[in-house]
């Protein structure tokens, strides 16, 4: 669909909000809560307009917007989605008004200012998603990384303003050499043009005549930004302190959407631009990932503090996720692409509930648990419930994310060896070895803290932000087709796009619509 408005309302709405909410007094926090919770569903029902628009038989981009930004140097504002995109794009715009419904009871200071900075996050996430420019692409990836540190450096713990500088040194680093390398590709193209351009359709034919060596350079230079932001063994080490020391409504749009931001450019941008490169460094990235899958699941075990033990689990799933992208088969990839749905859904649920029960108790260490099985049913319930998916239980989302990784690094042609399968499978034990000894020593056993007598359960608000993230966990687990539809001639044409870099064309492959 060419020519449409779409994705740009989409982008406007979140964007006009947050304005909007500037405009509100002192004392009013309770109206700009629930006008942003508007704002932000209204962004949710366009892209559930787009998701009942969109074509899945059409491998090319769709909702297409483009218009001169910066003419001297042939930069627009061009924006488009596809089936690998699609998803993302509604995982944002889902998780967005929960989580800030969720933050409700927990965030009681300088309301107004959380939720500026909450939608213009939902603007960088979303135009991540969709830009079709390399140049819009590093705007909007620049413009996420300020209120993520905002809300970490403002709202975070006692540690806050360390974990927030850490975000950003590492995230900026990587954008720094993302922009070199953007710089590059797109002087590069002026060879083969005649014309300096970011036009990722365009760079997707260009970039295969470019010289292998130079090539590799630029996929180090790519790899590595979106690396740190997966973030991918032993880039990681900025995350558990983010996650850690973020509000729960922070911590839950982290793990929720932006760790995806890294494994979408992975997928949108090393592999189809540098497909060679991608081909011989496969096994390489692969290793890494698989270490991230033991290593994340290993140190989950040892940890005392709930929320961090969360967080070192999703060095683990996204490990998986990399190793899907890398393994170069569309069974890979389409299970790497609702793998990214199925961690942000399960472990945001994970840090929903980590949240509800630390407003409660004030403290997120294991030893301080037990019991509270008999005192919050409803809570032990849906821990149980999140933990399973998140372990990949069949019939819940996890596990088909899970299987098709494995499926299709089993039958991959480039990396060789069915070992790189044995060991990420360890991994799906590990998590169940963790997760459940969280849960076991948290919800069984006898109450032995004083401090939880009269704990309180769940409430309506709480049910209500849950109950959505639930339904979709188990739709994804009974009748994953429904998702995997949208993403499986996209994934097709990366595959081919894969092993047939010196056909590419940009209309044959369905990047673009010919224009006879």
């Amino acid at each position: 669909m060419e020519n449409s408005l779409l994705l740009t309302y989409l982008i406007l709405t979140p964007f006009i909000g947050s304005f909007l909410i500037l405009f509100f007094k002192k004392g009013q926090e309770h109206l700009i809560r629930y006008t942003a919770l508007a704002i932000s569903t209204i962004a949710f029902i366009i892209s559930v307009i787009i998701y009942f628009q969109f074509d899945s038989a059409n491998a090319g981009f769709q909702f297409i917007d483009k218009f001169h930004w910066i003419k001297g140097l042939n930069i627009h504002y061009h924006v488009g989605i596809d089936g690998m995109s699609l998803l993302l794009v509604l995982l944002t715009t889902f998780l967005t008004p929960l989580t800030l419904v969720s933050s409700w009871s927990s965030i009681e200071s300088k309301v107004k200012e959380f939720t500026f900075f909450f939608l213009m996050l939902e603007v960088g996430m979303l135009g991540v998603f969709i830009s079709l420019d390399l140049f819009l692409f590093y705007v909007f990836w620049e413009a996420m990384l300020i209120p993520m540190y905002f809300i970490i450096g403002i709202w975070g713990g006692k540690e806050r303003i360390y974990a927030a500088v850490k975000f950003f040194i590492y995230t900026m680093f990587g954008s720094l050499l993302m922009l070199v390398a953007l710089i590059w590709l797109a002087v590069y193209a002026i060879g083969p043009l005649g014309y300096f351009t970011t036009n990722l359709i365009e760079l997707y034919a260009v970039s295969p005549q470019i010289p292998i060596d130079i090539q590799t350079w630029m996929f180090i230079a790519f790899a590595f930004s979106f690396a740190i932001k997966v973030p991918v063994f032993p880039l990681h080490t900025w995350l558990p302190d983010a996650h850690v020391q973020a509000p729960t409504a922070g911590s839950v749009i982290l793990a929720g959407v932006l760790l995806k931001m890294g494994t979408y450019g992975l997928l949108r941008f090393n592999l189809p631009l540098f497909p060679e490169v991608s081909v011989a460094a496969a096994p390489y990235i692969s290793i890494l990932a698989i270490i991230g899958i033991i290593y994340g699941a290993l140190v989950s075990m040892v940890q005392t503090d709930i929320k961090k033990l969360v967080a070192y689990s999703s060095v683990s799933h996204l490990g998986f996720v990399v190793l899907g992208i890398f393994a170069m088969t569309q069974e890979s990839i389409q299970g790497a692409i609702i793998q990214m749905v199925n961690h942000g859904l399960s472990t945001g649920a994970l840090f929903l509930l980590v949240g509800i029960i630390y407003e409660r108790t004030h403290t997120r260490e294991i030893s301080d648990y037990g019991g509270i099985a008999k005192l919050v049913p409803v809570f032990a319930f849906a821990l149980m419930f999140a933990s399973l998916s998140s372990v990949g239980l069949p019939g819940l989302n996890g596990f088909i994310g899970e299987f098709l990784i494995l499926l299709g690094s089993f039958k991959s042609p480039v990396l060789g060896s069915w070992w790189f399968t044995v060991f990420a499978a360890s991994g799906v034990i590990f998590a169940a070895v963790y997760l459940l000894w969280m849960y076991q020593r948290v919800v069984y056993g006898e109450v032995t803290n004083p401090k939880l007598n009269g704990l309180k359960d769940m409430n309506n608000r709480e049910i209500f932000v849950l109950f959505p993230i639930f339904i979709f966990i188990v739709w994804i687990g009974i009748y994953p087709s429904t998702f995997l539809k949208v993403s499986d001639k996209s994934t097709a044409k990366v595959v081919k796009q894969m092993y047939n870099p010196e056909k590419i064309n940009p209309v044959q492959m369905g990047l673009i619509q010919s224009t006879k």
